[in-house]
């Protein structure tokens, strides 16, 4: 085992005396235990980021001819609660 020294504030101390008392345990394994689970939580460093690129998502284009838009268009406007409007008013021609 390597000995090595660590500066903690003297109330972190106080809490972990008084939890190795507690549990009989030295404050030595104290320290081992929590350095254990810390490493096992956090594993690796995380991966250092590089050049922050906009997100990008490929949808496939329109699946729906340009052809048929209109009478889709038409179709949802007219299952909406809102006035009704005739066919000729979407004409886009």
């Amino acid at each position: 085992m390597i000995r090595t020294q660590v500066q903690i504030p003297d109330e972190l101390y106080e809490r972990a005396k008084r939890f190795s008392r507690e549990r009989e345990m030295s404050l030595a394994e104290v320290v081992r235990r929590a350095l254990e689970q810390m490493l096992e939580r956090y594993p690796t460093a995380p991966v250092p980021l590089g050049e922050w690129v906009l997100p990008t998502f490929d949808g496939g284009g329109i699946l729906v001819p340009l052809s048929e838009l209109h009478n889709i268009a038409f179709e949802e406007e007219s299952t909406r609660s809102l006035r009704s409007r005739s066919k000729e008013e979407f004409d886009l021609s």
